[in-house]
């Protein structure tokens, strides 16, 4: 007997590095030397008061039990210090914050708790393909809205002004942006308070990369009226180096926190105690170690700046985050044409800026999760 898939299967497709990446394994199976610089998955170790913090948890004799909703009082407290140590942002750990497993999980929550069938939802081009396939699985609407180099990858609000919003209810932001690395812009973040606060749209900043490569990390909710209109993800994958261990931060007012968690509450029963003792070390670690992590992080930066040179594309010195998002200068090279072309003749593994959106044409991502010696062999076989 087979049994039909839901309609809304219909909608989207498989992850694109979920597909990709089992294509370079079976590279690798066949003895290819492939280079994965393609996917952001840090290759650091977190602060060495993480593990520990875990090795202890496992004794713990909580440790086993189910675990609260919301998160153990401890972590939603320390998440609140660490917004007021980093952001100056003011969070009452009891009703405006709220751990997530991932801050992925937490775009599928949040579309569940606001969206219909037939909403629309404003969606950045280029941006995190997520965005697109969760709006698409909830069956509301995808409206993209173009971000573009000339404009410094900020939104265009001739464009919105232009807009009917009567049906949009969400917007989708991703500042410190990935993939291009443009940098948070508080003239636009403020425009963009002011007109979601008079259309009456919900404003959904996405913002794990705000320490790495960068010295003013930011939050949207640190700006006047933000809580009003705004919520922000966060994450501890990428600036904490934890990507496995699948921790993310949810923050805004009681009420749409409220309205997130009567989702969450029906999809899990907890995050494993250890895991929120882990996370409560990062979050307590000193500021210093981001400092470490970063003179790493610009070594490689370097590093892949002559790769992309080697490639014949050209990239913003002032971008942050841990990718690199270069323009290939060649404008009759398609880009997946491209990455291709480079994994089988080359056997280094790049992304197609294609994946987030048609904004994306044109242009290829490296990732900074490598470390020097594979960039420099890299380098070094594009010299052949």
């Amino acid at each position: 007997m087979k049994v039909s898939t839901a309609t809304r299967l219909e909608s989207v497709k498989e992850y694109y590095f979920s597909k990709k990446l089992r294509e370079v394994a079976a590279l690798v199976q066949a003895g290819k030397p492939v280079l994965n610089m393609g996917i952001g998955s840090p290759d650091l170790p977190p602060h060495p008061s993480v593990v520990e913090a875990l090795k202890e948890a496992m004794a713990h004799p909580r440790a086993n039990m189910y675990q609260s909703y919301q998160g153990l009082p401890e972590l939603r407290e320390a998440i609140a210090h660490f917004y007021k140590r980093n952001y100056e942002v003011v969070l009452d750990p009891s009703s405006e914050v709220l751990p997530l497993m991932g801050s992925k999980e937490g775009i599928m929550h949040i579309s569940m708790a606001f969206l219909n069938k037939g909403d629309e939802v404003l969606i950045p081009n280029p941006g995190y393909p997520t965005y697109n396939a969760v709006t698409q699985l909830v069956e509301a609407t995808p409206v993209f809205y173009d971000l573009k180099a000339e404009n410094n990858w900020q939104p265009d609000f001739d464009a919105l002004e232009a807009l009917d919003t009567s049906k949009i209810k969400l917007m989708w932001l991703n500042y410190p942006h990935m993939p291009t690395g443009a940098d948070v812009d508080h003239t636009t973040l403020k425009k963009l308070i002011q007109w979601a606060a008079k259309e009456e749209i919900l404003l959904i900043n996405d913002n794990p990369y705000s320490f790495i490569l960068n010295d003013d990390p930011q939050s949207i909710l640190s700006l006047p009226g933000a809580k009003d209109v705004a919520m922000e993800l966060n994450s501890l994958s990428k600036s904490f180096n934890m990507a496995g261990w699948r921790v993310g931060i949810l923050s805004g007012n009681a009420e749409n926190i409220q309205a997130v968690l009567k989702v969450k509450s029906n999809m899990d029963s907890g995050m494993f105690y250890g895991i929120q003792q882990g996370a409560i070390a990062a979050l307590n670690a000193p500021n210093s170690w981001f400092v470490e992590l970063n003179a790493t992080y610009k070594k490689r930066r370097k590093l892949v700046e002559e790769l992309a040179t080697l490639m014949n594309a050209t990239f913003d010195p002032n971008s942050v985050g841990m990718f690199v998002w270069a323009k290939l200068n060649d404008p009759s090279v398609a880009a997946e044409k491209y990455i291709d072309q480079i994994l089988y003749e080359k056997d280094i593994f790049i992304t197609p800026g294609t994946i987030f959106g048609t904004q994306g044409e044109g242009y290829i991502r490296f990732s900074l999760c490598v470390n020097e010696d594979q960039i420099s062999t890299a380098i070094n076989r594009m010299k052949a």
